[in-house]
C-alpha cells in the first residue's frame, strides 16, 4: 500500500457540511493523481485516498443521482460540493 505525506495538505469543507456537527466531509488538494478525503471532525484520524478518476466518477455520480432523488431521500450535495 502506497503511503502519502499529507502533513502540509490544504484540506477544504466540503460546502454540504453543517456548523452544527452533521456530516463534515473534507477533501486535500493539489495531491497528484488522489484525492485525500477525511471527517473533518477527525483531523488527526484516518484518511481514505481515492484515485483522482475514481472520485470524478463518484462525484459525477452522485450528481447525477441527486438530479431526480427518491421522494423520502435527504437533500443532495451538489458535486461542487464534493469535490
Amino acid at each position: 500500500m502506497r503511503e502519502y505525506d499529507l502533513s502540509n495538505a490544504r484540506w477544504r469543507k466540503s460546502s454540504y457540511s453543517n456548523g452544527e456537527g452533521g456530516s463534515c466531509v473534507e477533501v486535500a488538494d493539489a495531491v497528484p493523481g488522489v484525492v485525500p478525503v477525511r471527517d473533518s471532525k477527525l483531523t488527526d484520524g484516518p484518511v481514505i485516498v481515492v484515485g483522482s478518476t475514481a472520485w470524478a466518477e463518484f462525484v459525477g455520480t452522485v450528481g447525477a443521482t441527486c438530479q431526480h432523488p427518491p421522494a423520502a431521500a435527504h437533500p443532495c450535495p451538489s458535486p461542487s460540493a464534493l469535490g
